[in-house]
């Protein structure tokens, strides 16, 4: 065995309620501006929860001639328009690197659920006739993975990882094992979303994980904060370009971050909801650690899942007591979920892309909405504005649907 393989980061693209770009969503993200509003794209008319991080006038014809636009769902054209502004901003030369070299891998927790929607209702109106034939290429998870390989002629490692919330940070860290084991140079990675649907909010809200704060969406995701009422969904997505680091050192690429470390673990505990000791999360992130070489004492910043929700926060707080004591040993944390609502399956990408920018400036985003502090989760979470913070080795942490954990472990380039 030789030398293990490391992986950087040296492309960021971001589609999100904030912004539809990188420069964009990170100034918004550190004034501590929300993005949730009233859904404006269909009638709420009879819906409980009327608001969402949803991206308003998105234009996919910016990326896409209008003919490719139509035969792709919406969560397809935020990870084109995202993977556009990743690959533009990591320099990679597509003619210069082997095509088998070049991978993508991207999550979505739901996948062309719009299009599903859209379809049904031409079944239910018009019979079997009036379905479109690109319903199923619209609709199937990998299309997001397969389209970005079309688009840059990406021949390598290929495919879709679909964990609920957890499916971006799964894809990045499956990822970056293909890099370290020799099978890719580069790999296009994330997760992408468009779950704010009739169909969709329906079903969140019918479970009772949403907010209702419907009168003031500014303020309804509300994580770590006592008054928590349930998780705010949101859209778009997230792409990160990762690296082997002397691929990336040999064309004088940036380089964001070192990807040192990754972990994946199951709760088997509920389909819905997670282990409430935090056990297996604390889990997650010591085996991330031990992957990257590195102990709690390392850590300097932990971008957490943090959902908004009452039992996903508690566990998350217990998680991080478990694994590093006593609060005065805790890292600061952020959550990135307070600003954009929940992105799903791409949601862990954003987490990914707040840190490495983080690390960039030396400034970490605020937590908003904190009002009433829980004395059941005392952490420091960087309440209300943004913190000036040397961050030299982070943690990202993604908790999904069906017990799926997963921590990636981030480590400055300087």
């Amino acid at each position: 065995m030789g030398e293990r393989r490391r992986v950087v980061i040296t492309g960021l693209g971001a589609v999100t309620p904030i912004g539809p770009d990188v420069p964009t969503f990170w100034a918004a993200a550190l004034a501590g501006k929300s993005g949730v509003t009233t859904i404006s794209s269909w009638d709420v008319t009879g819906h409980s929860v009327t608001i969402a991080g949803e991206i308003k006038d998105f234009d996919p014809s910016t990326w896409l001639p209008g003919k490719e636009a139509k035969r792709m769902d919406r969560f397809t054209q935020f990870a084109v328009a995202a993977s556009d502004e990743a690959v533009k901003d990591s320099g990679l030369d597509l003619e210069a690197i082997d095509p088998f070299r070049l991978g993508v891998v991207i999550g979505t927790g739901i996948g062309g659920i719009g299009e599903m929607e859209r379809q049904d209702a031409r079944l239910r109106r018009g019979g079997p006739a009036r379905v479109s034939p690109f319903l199923i290429p619209k609709l199937m998870p990998n299309a997001a993975a397969g389209n970005v390989a079309i688009r840059y002629g990406a021949r390598g490692v290929n495919f879709d990882v679909t964990t609920a919330c957890a499916s971006a940070t799964h894809a990045m860290g499956e990822a970056s094992l293909a890099i370290r084991r020799g099978a890719a140079d580069a790999i296009i990675t994330g997760g992408s979303e468009a779950g704010i649907t009739p169909l969709g909010i329906a079903g969140f809200a019918n479970m009772k994980a949403l907010s209702t704060r419907n009168d003031d969406p500014a303020t309804a995701s509300r994580p770590f904060d006592k008054d928590r009422d349930g998780f705010v969904v949101g859209e778009g997505g997230g792409i990160v370009v990762l690296e082997e680091l002397e691929h990336a050192r040999t064309r004088g690429a940036h380089i964001y971050a070192e990807v040192a470390g990754y972990a994946v673990t199951c709760d088997a505990h509920h389909i819905t909801a997670p282990d409430p000791a935090g056990a297996t999360a604390a889990k997650t992130m010591g085996l991330a650690l031990e992957d990257a070489g590195l102990g709690t004492k390392d850590v300097s910043y932990i971008n957490t899942h943090s959902p908004g929700t009452p039992f996903g926060d508690a566990m998350e707080c217990a998680a991080i007591r478990l694994l590093f004591g006593e609060r005065a040993e805790q890292p600061p944390v952020s959550g990135l979920k307070s600003i954009i609502g929940h992105l799903l399956g791409a949601s862990g990408a954003l987490s990914v892309i707040a840190i490495a920018l983080s690390m960039r400036d030396g400034k970490a985003h605020p937590t908003i909405n904190q009002f009433t502090p829980d004395p059941g989760c005392d952490i420091d979470c960087i309440p209300n504005e943004a913190r000036d913070l040397d961050i030299r080795v982070a943690l990202s942490n993604a908790f999904g649907f069906g017990g799926h954990n997963g921590t990636l472990v981030l480590v400055s380039a300087d």
